[in-house]
Parts: C-alpha cells; sequence; structure tokens
C-alpha cells in the first residue's frame, strides 16, 4: 500500500551549520520524488531524518498522517538503501531476501511467495542460492533493492543507491527502477547529485542549495520554467549560459554593448518583478540557431574557440565578448575552430540580476 509523507518546516543542525533550514514537502502516495542538489546541499540529511537515523531540530514528518518524529525507523516502516549495497555475508541471495520477514514472524509459505515473487521482478531468480557476497555489485545492489521490496514498506528510501555503478549498469538498473515503480506503486524517496537519474525516473525533483529547497516541480517545469538562477544553472548539460544585460525601459529591450534584444512584448512582467535594470538574460546552449552571417543586432557575435563530437551533434564554446557560450548544434552545421558566427536566440529566460529570481 502506498503512503503519503508530508514534511513541515524540517530543520536540522550540526553545530552551528543548518544542514537543512524550514524544509516542507508533501510527497503522494505512489509518487517517486528525487531530492537533488550538490555536495552539502542537504538532501541526505533530510533522507536520514525521513527515515528516523537523525532526529530534526524543529519540524515534523508525517506517514499516512500519522506523526513520527517520536518513532524509531523499525516503527516508521520504511527501508532504506544506501550507496554502497550490504549484503549478509556467507548467507545465499534467498536468505538475503527472507531474513526481514523471518524477523517479522511471516509463515514459510508466504516468505517463499514473497522471495519468488522478488526474485522474479528483480531478474536475481537465477542466484537465488548464490552466496550474496560473491555476487557483482550490480547483483548485489538488485539483492540489497529485493530486501527493502520483500516486505512491503510504506516508504522506499534511496541513497546515492546507483552511484558506485558503471554507466551501463546504472542505465539498465535507472530502468529496472523505473519498471518496479510503475508495477509496484510504491512511494519511494531517492537522493541524488546526479540530474540525469533525477530526469529519468522522478515523477518531481526537490532541487536544494545549502539546506533550501529551491523549487520543487516536475522535470519539464525545473528545466522548462527554472524558478532561479541556481535551478536554471544546475539542470541541463551543458548547463544554462548566462548573460548580464542591461534592461531599456523606454525602448523595450535588454542589451550589452554590442547585443540588444527586444523583449517590449514582456513589458508589465519585467516592470512588475524586476528590482531595478540590472537583469540576467539565460538560455539553454540547444535552445538557439547558428549563422555565419551577422545583418541584425539581437544575434550574439562571437568566434568559436573548440569544436567537440557529440554522436548526433557538435558541442562548440564560442567567445562572446569576454566570456564563453557554450551551442548545441546538428553534426551536418559546417564550422570549424576561428570561424566567426552569430547566435540568434530561439529561447530565453530573464532573472532578476539582485534577487536572482524567474522574470519570465
Amino acid at each position: 500500500m502506498s503512503s503519503k509523507v508530508v514534511i513541515k518546516d524540517l530543520t536540522k543542525r550540526f553545530g552551528e551549520t543548518v544542514a537543512v533550514n524550514k524544509l516542507s514537502l508533501e510527497i503522494k502516495p505512489g509518487e517517486f520524488v528525487c531530492l537533488l542538489g550538490p555536495s552539502g546541499c542537504g538532501k541526505t540529511t533530510t533522507l536520514r531524518c525521513i527515515s528516523g537515523l537523525e532526529r530534526q531540530d524543529e519540524g515534523d514528518i508525517y506517514i499516512d498522517d500519522q506523526l513520527v518524529n517520536d518513532l524509531s525507523p523499525a516503527e516508521r516502516d520504511i527501508a532504506m538503501v544506501f550507496q554502497f549495497p550490504v549484503v549478509y555475508p556467507a548467507t545465499t541471495v534467498r536468505d538475503n531476501l527472507a531474513f526481514p520477514l523471518k524477523q517479522r514472524g511471516y509463515s514459510k509459505s508466504e516468505i517463499e511467495k514473497r522471495v519468488k515473487e522478488v526474485a522474479r521482478m528483480l531478474r536475481i531468480e537465477h542466484v537465488l542460492d548464490l552466496i550474496a557476497s560473491d555476487l557483482n555489485i550490480g547483483e548485489k545492489q538488485r539483492v540489497a533493492l529485493g530486501r527493502a521490496f520483500v516486505r512491503h514498506p510504506k516508504v522506499l528510501l534511496l541513497d546515492e543507491a546507483l552511484t558506485n555503478l558503471d554507466t551501463e549498469m546504472k542505465l539498465s538498473m535507472i530502468a529496472e527502477l523505473k519498471r518496479l515503480h510503475e508495477e509496484l506503486n510504491q512511494t519511494t524517496v531517492y537522493v541524488t547529485h546526479d540530474q540525469s537519474e533525477a530526469m529519468m525516473m522522478a515523477d518531481r525533483i526537490a532541487v536544494m542549495n545549502l539546506g533550501v529547497l529551491q523549487q520543487y516541480d516536475t522535470p519539464e517545469n525545473l528545466y522548462n520554467s527554472p524558478r532561479n538562477l541556481f535551478v536554471a544553472g544546475f539542470l541541463g548539460s551543458p548547463p544554462m549560459n548566462f548573460l548580464h544585460v542591461t534592461y531599456d525601459l523606454k525602448k523595450g529591450v535588454v542589451k550589452t554593448d554590442n547585443f540588444v534584444l527586444d523583449v517590449s512584448e514582456y513589458r508589465g512582467i519585467i516592470e512588475e518583478r524586476a528590482t531595478s535594470d540590472d537583469l540576467i538574460l539565460g538560455f539553454r546552449p540547444e535552445s538557439i540557431l547558428i549563422h555565419k552571417k551577422c545583418p541584425r543586432e539581437d544575434h550574439l557575435k562571437g568566434k568559436i574557440e573548440i569544436v567537440e563530437f557529440l554522436e548526433d551533434r557538435f558541442s562548440m564554446d564560442i567567445r562572446v565578448d569576454d566570456q564563453i557560450v557554450k551551442v548545441i548544434v546538428p553534426q551536418i552545421f559546417d564550422v570549424d575552430v576561428g570561424d566567426e558566427v552569430c547566435v540568434e536566440l530561439k529561447k530565453f529566460h530573464l532573472f532578476d540580476g539582485k534577487t536572482e529570481k524567474a522574470i519570465m
């Protein structure tokens, strides 16, 4: 049965360091939520507070409307899988999977049924009678996941569970986790610093930085409508480009010394939300067109410094004035290092230069 998790004003300190600062989240029953952010942003601390391994200094945690602040991890009925897969040594995979059920007094027939069911879902039926500690790391991680799934916990917590896998195995496990989530409808909270993992798996992503929630949204909304400069720059590979520009109210344009972009249709939004005429123009490397001639002033003029091959595309570094702009173009585009080109913005974002909040 899927469970709802509600976090209200969660704060956790370690000495004078505020690891998590007034975090509020609601995770719907059956939802797959990722806590995403750089090292030290508070995501693992949040997970440990949900699990009961850490006690928050302030705030409340509810599972299915039950306040769990004073409950032990066992009483919360959660299961947690860590970065390094833990298996019980000198015991078979079958015994590893059966152990949490034996602890809870399940009958032999129910244990056998659940072990077979989980082994089938995780595709480890062929190793059930092998010693778990002799398996490769990918198989061990499946066993650890199986031990978590087998007792049908209210909430599954995963802490960087795929970090130590190679690329091929990681992609395989991402597909497996998505399949399992769809099959089991298990409420899942997944901690990662890898945006690609979060974007591929999550229903919603909580982006955190320095203990503070920056945005809690679907992968699509985070990518297309970031609420601030941090989210815009953290999501995307390569990340979003940023240019400091000045807003000219009378003309309805943003500009630098060599670039003018008409934003008059957004004048009302800009005047309502901007705190000054210092703005930041953001655009993603793939949201552009490249031209070899520059007849218009709303094109960024620059010189290609680096061209990198990315399968069916090129990634290019273009020097525009005193900074580098990253662009992604189709491989068929005929350019080379040293060429003068112009960058046309097909889609862009504006951020307040002081508050760093999104304007549009």
